[in-house]
């Protein structure tokens, strides 16, 4: 089966296995040449170990079950995307609006700031610039369709 045709095959499987759960989603599919499967999923309010647990058991038996990869020849990692991912749906934009992100724009520049609002089409950071009376607050709305990434930045 060529891959791309894998990928959709496993896609409707993991989205029959989530449907009974609205809040999650999937993020993510990832197939190395060893038959190495990564599942991202995500919830609107996080995702639990125990429930991300649940669904790689399903999913590894299905996956058995519907001999997808001849003679059981695969590996399944089903995890939520950790700080090392960018965000790539709109819906993980909207769960991390109020959080500092990094936004890397396709011309190659950076924008910091906090995450304020997130459509399909944009999404609006604020920036400061500055300290104490010289401190300036900009908004920054962000064509979607210019982003090459954007990482939830940890502020310490």
């Amino acid at each position: 089966m060529i891959m791309e045709g894998l990928i959709q095959t496993l896609e409707q499987k993991i989205k029959a296995l989530i449907e009974p759960e609205p809040a999650v989603f999937l993020v993510e599919i990832r197939i190395k040449p060893t038959n190495n499967v990564k599942v991202f999923l995500d919830a609107d309010n996080g995702i639990s170990i125990d429930r991300l647990i649940s669904y790689n058991r399903r999913l590894y038996r299905d996956l058995e079950e519907s001999a997808l990869f001849p003679g059981g020849d695969f590996s399944l990692e089903v995890s939520s995307p950790g700080l090392d991912e960018p965000l790539k749906l709109e819906r993980q934009y909207k769960k991390n609006i109020g959080r500092p992100v990094e936004v890397l724009l396709l011309d190659g520049s950076k924008k910091e700031g906090k995450l304020l609002e997130a459509s399909a089409t944009e999404i609006l950071i604020e920036e400061e610039k500055g300290k104490g009376k010289k401190k300036e607050v900009l908004q920054h709305s962000i064509p979607v369709s210019t982003i090459k990434s954007t990482w939830v930045q940890i502020k310490f």
